[in-house]
C-alpha cells in the first residue's frame, strides 16, 4: 500500500490506518461478503483473544458463472500491520470469480501484537481450510493457489516456501489436508528481510527487532527457494521505492536456480501498492498477464496433457523454421506451442504438452532460413480445419498438408 507523506507528526502508517477506519463501513457494504468464515472454529493457536483481530477468517467469493476448479488465497497487504483489503483483497477477489476462479480473502494476524509464526499457521491454515471444502465447493484440491501483495506478498512466499507436512493422523479434518500451494502469485512483494532492499518495518512488526539473525535470514524467503516451492507468477514497478523491485528479482533468480517454473514482470511506471493501476496502460495489464500464465500453465482447468513430437510438411516439402500451436475446444484450456525446424520437425515436451482431446492445429511458415535471408512476413499456411484428436496413445502427429499459399 503506497503511504503519502504528511507534514504533521502521525506517521504515514498511522494515518492510513485512521482513513481506513473512518471508511470502513463504506468499504464494508459495498466490498466484502456480510461475514468471513473463521478459519478455526475454537481459538486459534497462539491467540491474545476473541476480537476480530484475534480471529483469522476469510471472506469467500464463490465463482457462479463459469466456474472453474481453481481457488486462490488473496492475502492484502499493509506491512504486516494493517489489511489492505480492499484494493489488495476484495476487488482481486471479484475479479477471479469473473474468470470462472473461486478466492478467499485472508484476514490474518497482524503485528506487533502478533509475531511469526502466527501469521504462517493462519496462511496455511486458510489453504487447508479451502481444501477441506473441495467437494462443498466443487473445486479442485490439485488447483489451490496463494497470492500476496506487499508484506501480503511475503506471508504467500513465506507459505510457498516453509512447507510442512501433512498430519494424517490430527483429529481436526482440516489439518489433514495439504498446506502447500499448487502455484504462488507475488505483486510487489516483500521477499528479504535482510538484504539491502529489505523492507524493515514488516520485518519488525513480522519478528520484532529481538528475533535473532537466523530468524530474520530464514524469513528472507529468497534464500528459501527450493524445487518443492510452487510455479511462481510476479509482478513489480521499478519506481516502487518502498518495497523495490530487487525483491521480486531475486525470488525469480531463486526460482530459476531451483528449477521452479516462474514468469517476472517489471513495469517501469507506478510506485508502491498500485492494484489494479486502473486506466494505466501497461502496468493496468498485469492481470492479463496473469490470466495468460495461469491459462498456458494449465491451473484453470482439470486437463490431461502429453508431450507430442512429429512432423509437418507443405505440398511434399517439409517446413524448414515455422511454429505449430494446438488449440484445444475450451477456452481456458492451455494451448500447446511448439518450434518447426530442421526437415519439418517439432517437439512438445510433457510440462506443456497437448491437452487431451480435439484441438485445432495452426501452423506458421517463418520463411527462409540462413544463409538465404527472407524479407517476407510469417504466413499461416491455408490448411482448411486442420484438427487432431489426442490421448493417452498419441505420441507422434504428421501433417501433409496440401496449400495454395505461394
Amino acid at each position: 500500500m503506497r503511504h503519502p507523506e504528511f507534514s504533521c507528526g502521525v506517521s504515514p502508517l498511522r494515518q492510513f490506518v485512521m482513513l481506513t477506519a473512518l471508511l470502513a463501513p463504506t468499504i464494508a457494504s459495498a466490498q466484502e461478503p456480510r461475514e468471513p468464515v473463521r478459519l478455526w472454529s475454537a481459538t486459534a493457536p497462539g491467540s491474545k483473544g476473541t476480537k476480530a483481530e484475534d480471529t483469522p477468517a476469510i471472506w469467500v467469493y464463490r465463482a457462479k458463472e463459469n466456474r472453474r476448479p481453481t481457488t486462490v488465497v488473496i492475502c492484502p497487504g499493509g506491512g504486516y500491520g494493517i489489511h489492505a483489503v480492499d484494493h489488495e483483497g476484495h476487488q482481486i477477489a471479484k475479479w477471479f470469480n469473473r474468470q470462472g476462479v473461486t478466492a478467499v480473502v485472508l484476514r490474518y494476524r497482524l503485528g506487533p501484537k502478533y509475531r511469526h509464526p502466527c501469521m504462517l499457521n493462519d496462511a496455511q491454515r486458510a489453504i487447508r481450510f479451502v481444501r477441506s471444502k473441495a467437494s462443498e465447493w466443487g473445486i479442485s484440491k490439485e488447483r489451490v493457489g496463494i497470492m500476496g501483495f506487499s508484506a501480503g506478498g511475503h506471508l504467500a512466499s513465506t507459505a510457498a516456501t516453509h512447507l510442512e507436512p501433512v498430519n494424517p493422523d490430527s483429529d481436526d479434518p482440516v489439518d489433514k489436508e495439504s498446506s502447500r500451494p499448487d502455484f504462488t502469485v507475488l505483486g510487489y512483494p516483500v521477499i528479504s528481510l535482510t538484504a539491502d532492499f529489505a523492507h524493515r518495518g514488516s520485518g519488525n512488526r513480522l519478528l520484532g527487532k529481538e528475533a535473532s539473525k537466523a530468524l530474520w535470514k530464514n524469513l528472507s524467503n529468497e534464500t528459501q527457494v527450493t524445487k518443492d516451492t510452487p510455479p511462481t507468477f510476479l509482478f513489480h514497478t521499478y519506481e516502487d521505492t518502498a518495497v523495490p523491485p530487487e525483491n521480486s528479482i531475486a525470488f525469480f533468480q531463486a526460482c530459476k536456480r531451483a528449477g521452479v517454473p516462474a514468469e517476472l514482470h517489471v513495469y517501469q511506471q507506478g510506485p508502491h501498492g498500485v492494484g489494479w493501476a486502473n486506466g494505466h496502460p501497461a502496468v493496468g495489464t498485469w492481470q492479463n498477464r496473469l490470466h495468460d500464465w495461469l491459462k498456458s500453465n494449465g491451473f484453470l482447468v482439470d486437463a490431461k496433457r502429453t508431450a507430442v513430437t512429429g512432423t509437418v510438411t507443405e505440398n511434399g516439402k517439409p517446413i524448414r523454421w515455422g511454429t505449430i500451436a494446438f488449440v484445444p475446444d475450451d477456452p481456458n484450456a492451455p494451448t500447446a506451442w511448439a518450434p518447426i525446424r530442421g526437415n519439418g520437425q517439432f517437439k512438445v515436451p510433457a510440462h506443456r504438452g497437448v491437452c487431451f482431446g480435439k484441438n485445432r492445429v495452426e501452423v506458421y511458415d517463418l520463411g527462409a532460413v540462413s544463409p538465404t535471408p527472407t524479407i517476407e512476413d510469417a504466413k499461416q499456411i491455408d490448411a482448411g480445419q486442420l484438427t487432431a484428436i489426442v490421448d493417452e496413445n498419441t505420441a507422434k502427429l504428421e501433417f501433409k498438408i496440401e496449400s495454395s499459399n505461394p
